[in-house]
């Protein structure tokens, strides 16, 4: 394909091919309710000429439809408007090292494993505690994905990656109503998957938790984020300091290489090439190669998340992060949950948010919330159909403290975040 489209006049070009598949069956109640295996693949082929770009696609593999896609990208390349930042990155920066990642550990689980592993994370979940009363399901899935990304800088390099994940939801009902609640875990090998049982007993023992929801003051007081909910802060900090909120300036963050944007004690350290991360990669979307580095150190904002189209908009050099950022992990506080509920005093633990109240323009956060109130550094009862609310930055900068108990499921890898103060919303008893 980058042969064709040399030859058909392009002056550059890049090829992504990319195969998954995908298995997983979801039981409810005991029963078999979701039984899926999907398999997928398709190319994609970008063409740059005379300073404009056209793209196409299609999961049609055969030699005369791969023709036909690159002379399809040409024909729209030459109905673009000229972009002076589109083209390849800069052949001096292809990676030229693909390390072995750990990434790569395919099992044949067969659709009996997934069904008979589901229901044994139903059933221990069901029997977690007596005010169990109904689910909505548990969920097993394999997947195992394999891509290819080629340009015509001479550079080709390919990934491949397993993912294996579980989900239980359950209901609780006593005298003051029902609430819901959830466990999951994903992981590169299937036998690094918390054990059945613990899934099924951890989402009983969160959503029992929920029952018994209570009235809270309105005020303002500190607020604890969990993992789970912390690490959407971070990603909010992460998207403002992105390439496409820059060059369109709609970030709260503009030009601010160099300031603060966390706590002395705070930093934010991006690891692409750790061995079985959930987002590791040795090349990132253009080519470019990863490599350890600081976002933020010790409060101060390092560096923008750019690839190499938004660099060019902003006059500057890529980061590597084409396709966003891997494995960025939050460092510095290192509290337990416990003395973080303790320092926390009096005020809320949030566990779940929900809206889209978030404006990386302004920086202004409003969202709706649900959790636990604390009274004299302990837990004192559940809360829900509250509203919280602050500015991002102020949010930041004003972390009061952070725990050890990292989320490493995900990319963005976060651990509980407690706020120092925010307005919150409630109903005073």
């Amino acid at each position: 394909m980058l042969d064709r489209a040399a030859r058909r006049g392009a002056d550059q070009a890049e090829v992504g091919v990319s195969s998954g598949l995908n298995r997983e069956a979801g039981v409810r109640l005991g029963e078999v309710e979701v039984l899926e295996e999907a398999r997928d693949r398709g190319v994609r082929v970008t063409v740059y000429r005379d300073g404009c770009s056209g793209s196409a696609s299609t999961g049609d593999l055969r030699p005369e439809i791969l023709d036909q896609t690159v002379d399809r990208a040409l024909a729209i390349a030459r109905h673009t408007q000229l972009d002076p930042a589109s083209g390849l990155a800069e052949a001096e920066l292809m990676a030229t090292s693909l390390p072995d990642l750990d990434l790569w550990h395919p099992l044949d689980v067969s659709m009996d494993t997934l069904i008979r592993r589901a229901q044994e994370i139903e059933q221990a979940g069901r029997g977690g505690d007596k005010r169990i009363s109904n689910s909505e399901g548990a969920s097993v899935s394999a997947e195992a994905a394999l891509s290819v990304y080629a340009n015509s800088h001479g550079f080709l390099g390919s990934q491949r990656g397993t993912r294996y994940s579980q989900h239980c939801i359950l209901i609780a009902a006593d005298d003051s109503g029902m609430q819901r609640d959830y466990d999951w875990d994903a992981r590169r090998r299937f036998d690094q998957l918390a054990d059945p049982a613990t899934t099924g007993r951890e989402a009983a023992r969160r959503t029992a938790a929920r029952l018994g929801v209570r009235r809270m003051p309105t005020g303002r007081f500190p607020v604890l984020f969990v993992p789970e909910v912390a690490r959407g802060l971070i990603g909010h900090l992460v998207g403002a300091v992105s390439g496409g909120q820059l060059y369109r300036r709609a970030s709260f963050l503009l030009d601010s290489l160099g300031s603060r944007v966390l706590p002395e004690w705070a930093s934010l350290i991006e690891s692409p090439r750790l061995p079985g991360g959930p987002a590791s990669s040795a090349f990132d979307g253009d080519g470019v190669a990863t490599k350890d580095s600081a976002l933020v150190a010790q409060g101060i904002l390092e560096r923008y998340v750019l690839g190499s189209y938004s660099a060019r908009r902003l006059g500057l050099t890529t980061t590597a992060n084409a396709g966003g950022v891997r494995n960025l992990r939050f460092s510095g506080g290192g509290h337990s949950y416990d003395d973080l509920v303790a320092e926390l005093g009096r005020g809320l633990i949030v566990t779940e948010v929900m809206g889209q109240g978030v404006n990386l323009v302004t920086g202004d956060y409003s969202r709706g919330a649900a959790g636990f109130w604390v009274e004299n550094g302990e837990i004192a009862w559940p809360v829900e159909e509250i509203t919280i609310a602050g500015h991002l930055r102020e949010m930041l900068t004003g972390l009061r403290a952070a725990g050890i108990d990292h989320d490493e499921r995900r990319s963005i890898q976060v651990p509980s975040l407690l706020v120092d103060e925010m307005t919150v919303a409630g109903q005073d008893a």
